[in-house]
């Protein structure tokens, strides 16, 4: 090629830096990971990623679909700097939250990132069964995890998703991107060019529990009771041996060691007729658990050309979950169409139906209708065979078999009569039109909706320990969600500016209703009809009606590809604040240098570097219906109850003010890319609800007030350790901390802790000034001078405080993870680690199962001469001084009392961990392989979820969080059920 006809190349590499390279080079993909980057923001509209003046990162489907999760979300988890995907362990559909730099508010409703899909923002509320996670003794029910938003999307239909971590990001969604938000692009078939594409993702997976409690098998059920030598034994109700010791569910009995005992004959369903081996059976709580499996099938067809693309899509997944009788059925489909009316007007429709129908989800939470309550409360030489029967002879569906305590339901009851189902469909979908009004200027017109219809049941036949005669619940969930749009968009260069401006307008309104019907004992047993009640409530939800009407406007300008700002404004009317103060204003302004370009410092060795910062504010509203007295209905048909939240007309707009700054760097030809990101966030003027006198005929009231601060870093690392035509291997790393301080709070206080929430009466989550939200107040113990613990003199138990005191906070003081890939020829093999330092939970099983001497820790001091103990520490002496415990007292009250359920303390554990999160090991058919087969494509691969864990926290998974009604609160586990290992292989052909 003669040198005068040379061109020059501008290759745009990740959307960041632009490098010159003569006609003749060879330009090495080793140097090249994208070109042209661009990203997905806010409305959805598309931008390079070089000129943000925010971190927006961008996770694409292969990454979602490696390892099948039947929840998409999960796969982020330790893959984005930042991002925690928090769920409550609560079984197979597992709702999720996403929070992205850690909570910015007191009102936990109000630290969840905004779901976009499309450009439509999703609705991700979660319709609670209205109960606590503790209810022993309540005579109440337990929550139930039917899922949530999240869990309708497919992960086959996404194509992309764009995390926006900071308000900046997402400050023209408004309240709703306060949070962040992560915004999905679904697949639309744009790319086939002409040729129909048939693809099919076939994958079969296996769950087996990852993680069980240490428990013990050495000593059996019992109270250290005597016979009449004065030694330990053991009868299942009164015998010639001695006294009944079979009713408890306690584990502090004789040893296994080859005697004999009067024990509980599942055929006579009483005592022994002579004794029986008093042996363990070490399977009667892993036993019960089966291996789940998942099913799921994907179908798609796929095509464009000039002017028309177009995509549908068939899933069908089915899981069956590791707790027998439990799991789902889903469906899937989705369409979409773009086409092109002419050389000025497009067209595109996305339309997605979701169908999700269970017979039976477990229920979660420290009560009798958790199969978690069952695990805590079963002893060591209690066969769980025993328990298979269900019901006693000649009393089906009318007595159950539970013979050793009225207290505790039979595990198979649980599973196979106490059923939880459900009946959801969810559509969403959006239409979208572009008009070229003229060579600059151009508008857009989108109207988006999400319908959930859903169907709940709850049974609870007779006999069971909460409901004696039996209980039937429906609850009817309706929400519809619009979302309108208009944009208008202006585009041009002015000599080396370039210059667009969008104005636009959205209205968004929202119907929420959950009405409610319960039959309270059954007539007939075994009958689950409203009608077959023997009282009968209805409770018909009032409305729950929410409009904002918005305007909006951005402009973005660059000089020279070289230096960027953008500015946005936007400004909400919300029906759910008082007229005076209904309008909220909020800017955000953002810039970025590409300094290598500024300064001519690109080389081969030094690729890259970009400066960025940004600054905004965003409002926030509230829920509807808290500016004046709104009436409830009651269980009583046609009559009304008094509220007890005293409204407020005054209330303002909560304000979070968002600045952000940080650097982008590659080198050695773009083989390694680091970024790093500093931020702040103040929000004040917090919508929350504080306690009143009961004298006002109420219990709360709703306020403005509070400050939190969250200061936070950020960096990512992605590299090319080894690059070449036949093998190469990437590392992507990420570490996240997050500071947060509670600056200010309601005057009413007078200086004494906010109190944001508790569970179980015992973990109190307190806000001082100085503090931080996930701040962990309980009881613990009382300590010495010198640090030992203080014991009571007279009866050798732990001394008790009189003030509750701060046991550790939820969150940990750092996440980090990396993922690895390795590619050879067409082997592929990726995995990725994760996990946290810090961070402390509250365990109310290890509480419980320790009080029960069910864990191997108890197994100290058993062989204690009158299984008596001495506490370790010291009594404090008449004079102030402190001398020894001396005070023997028995095993069994020393660790009912030492971990005992308030004394939060002692059961609180750090939850650092490592996990091995995901692998895969993939191959894909070479080329003549697929040309026999007449195919395109044909990929096989073994991949696996949660394989390996290191940690310390004691129970099932350091990832503690319970869900209490409708929300997950991180920090305290009560009654988790176990968390999956799974393994699977996994078919993608194309045609």
């Amino acid at each position: 090629m003669r040198k005068e006809t040379q061109k020059v190349l501008i290759l745009s590499l990740l959307g960041l830096v632009s490098v010159n390279v003569m006609a003749q080079q060879k330009a090495k993909r080793d140097t090249i990971k994208n070109i042209d980057e661009v990203v997905v923001t806010a409305l959805g509209i598309k931008r390079q990623d070089r000129s943000l003046g925010y971190v927006a990162e961008t996770i694409k489907s292969d990454e979602l679909l490696k390892t099948q999760n039947n929840n998409w979300s999960q796969a982020l988890e330790g893959k984005v700097a930042g991002l925690k995907i928090q769920t409550a362990g609560a079984g197979p559909l597992g709702s999720s939250i996403i929070k992205l730099r850690g909570d910015i508010s007191m009102n936990p409703d109000q630290n969840n990132a905004l779901i976009v899909v499309d450009g439509v923002p999703l609705n991700n509320n979660t319709t609670g069964t209205g109960f606590s996670a503790y209810g022993a003794g309540a005579k109440a029910d337990l929550p139930i995890d039917y899922g949530n938003g999240i869990n309708t999307i497919n992960p086959d239909d996404i194509e992309s998703i764009t995390v926006l971590k900071g308000s900046t990001a997402s400050a023209l969604y408004g309240s709703r991107g306060a949070g962040g938000a992560i915004m999905i692009t679904t697949k639309s078939g744009k790319s086939r060019k002409g040729k129909v594409q048939v693809s099919l993702n076939s994958y079969s997976s296996y769950d087996t529990v990852l993680k069980w409690p240490d428990y013990q098998y050495e000593y059996g059920q019992g109270t250290l009771q005597k016979d009449t030598q004065g030694n330990f034994f053991y009868s299942y109700g009164a015998s010639a041996d001695g006294i009944n010791t079979g009713s408890t569910s306690s584990a502090f009995g004789p040893k296994f060691a080859g005697q004999y005992y009067f024990q509980y004959d599942p055929d006579l369903e009483g005592q022994s007729s002579e004794r029986k081996l008093w042996q363990p059976y070490k399977d009667n709580i892993k036993g019960f658990w089966e291996t789940g499996t998942t099913f799921s099938n994907n179908i798609s067809v796929e095509a464009s050309n000039e002017n028309t693309s177009f995509r549908s899509s068939l899933t069908y997944l089915k899981n069956e979950w590791m707790m027998p009788n439990t799991g789902f059925d889903r469906f899937n489909a989705a369409f979409s169409v773009d086409h092109k009316l002419s050389e000025k007007l497009k067209i595109g429709i996305k339309i997605n139906y979701n169908k999700t129908k269970s017979d039976n989800l477990p229920a979660t939470g420290y009560s009798n209708q958790s199969i978690s309550y069952f695990m805590i409360f079963q002893n060591p030489n209690v066969d769980l065979s025993w328990y298979r029967p269900i019901w006693k002879k000649g009393k089906e569906q009318v007595d159950q078999v539970h013979p050793f305590s009225s207290f505790i339901d039979n595990p198979y009851l649980i599973a196979y009569e106490m059923l939880n189902g459900v009946d959801k469909n969810f559509i969403t979908g959006n239409v979208n039109l572009n008009y070229k009004i003229t060579k600059n200027l151009d508008v857009m017109v989108r109207s988006g909706m999400e319908l959930n219809n859903e169907l709940r049941t709850q049974k609870r036949p007779w006999s069971s320990a909460n409901y004696l005669q039996g209980m039937y619940r429906e609850q009817h969930v309706r929400l519809m969600d619009l979302n309108n749009d208009v944009l208008f968009t202006y585009r041009n260069t002015f000599g080396e500016f370039d210059f667009s401006a969008s104005a636009g307008g959205n209205i968004r309104y929202t119907e929420y209703t959950m009405n409610d019907y319960i039959a309270e004992g059954l007539l007939k047993p075994g009958v689950y009809t409203l009608p077959n009640g023997i009282s009968n409530i209805s409770k018909f939800a009032r409305p729950n009606d929410k409009q904002v009407n918005s305007a909006y406007a951005l402009a973005t300008v660059s000089f020279k590809n070289k230096i960027f700002l953008d500015l946005t404004a936007r400004n909400d009317w919300s029906s759910t604040l008082p007229k005076e103060n209904r309008s909220y204003f909020y800017p955000s302004v953002a810039t970025s240098f590409i300094l290598s370009d500024i300064f001519n410092l690109s080389s081969n060795s030094f690729n890259y570097w970009k400066l960025r910062a940004s600054w905004s504010k965003v409002g926030n509203d509230t829920d509807p219906y808290q500016l004046i007295k709104y009436y409830n209905n009651s269980d009583f048909v046609g009559s009304v109850e008094s509220p007890s939240l005293y409204p407020n007309p005054n209330l303002r707009p909560n304000m979070i003010t968002n600045m952000e700054a940080g650097m982008d760097f590659t080198i050695l030809k773009n083989r390694i890319n680091y970024t790093i990101t500093a931020y702040q966030n103040n929000s004040k003027d917090q919508i929350i609800r504080i306690p009143t006198l009961w004298e006002t005929g109420y219990s709360t009231k709703v306020i403005n007030a509070g400050e939190v601060r969250n200061r936070g870093l950020e960096m990512t690392l992605n590299t090319y350790a080894v690059k070449n035509k036949n093998f190469s291997w990437s590392i992507n790393a990420n570490w996240s901390m997050n500071r947060n301080k509670i600056l200010s709070l309601p005057e009413e206080f007078n200086g004494e802790p906010y109190t944001m929430g508790s569970v179980g009466g015992v973990v109190y989550f307190n806000a001082f000034v100085g503090g931080s939200l996930g701040d962990m107040y309980g009881y613990g113990l009382m300590y010495s001078p010198d640090g030992q613990v203080i014991y009571n003199a007279t009866d050798g138990l732990t001394a008790k405080p009189t003030q509750m005191k701060k046991i550790g906070n939820a969150y940990p003081k750092w996440r980090a993870g990396i993922q690895n890939e390795f590619r050879y020829k067409g082997i592929t093999v990726s995995f990725s680690f994760d996990g946290q330092y810090k961070g402390m939970a509250y365990s109310q099983s290890h509480h419980k199962m320790t009080e029960q001497g069910k864990l191997e820790h108890t197994l100290f001091g058993r062989e204690n001469p009158g299984g008596m103990i001495v506490g370790d520490g010291v009594v404090q002496n008449p004079d102030g001084t402190f001398s020894p415990n001396t005070k023997p007292i028995l095993l069994s009250s020393y660790y009912a009392d030492y971990y005992r359920r308030a004394n939060v303390e002692t059961n609180t554990f750090d939850t650092s961990f490592i996990k091995l999160r995901d692998a895969r090991i993939a191959y894909t058919f070479s080329k003549n392989v697929t040309d026999q087969l007449k195919i395109t494509e044909l990929t096989l691969a073994l991949f696996g979820r949660n394989l390996w864990m290191w940690t310390k926290f004691p129970l099932f998974d350091p990832e503690a969080a319970t869900l209490n009604d409708n929300q997950i609160t991180p920090g305290v586990e009560m009654g988790q059920l176990p968390t999956a290992r799974t393994v699977g292989i996994q078919l993608n052909v194309k045609f």
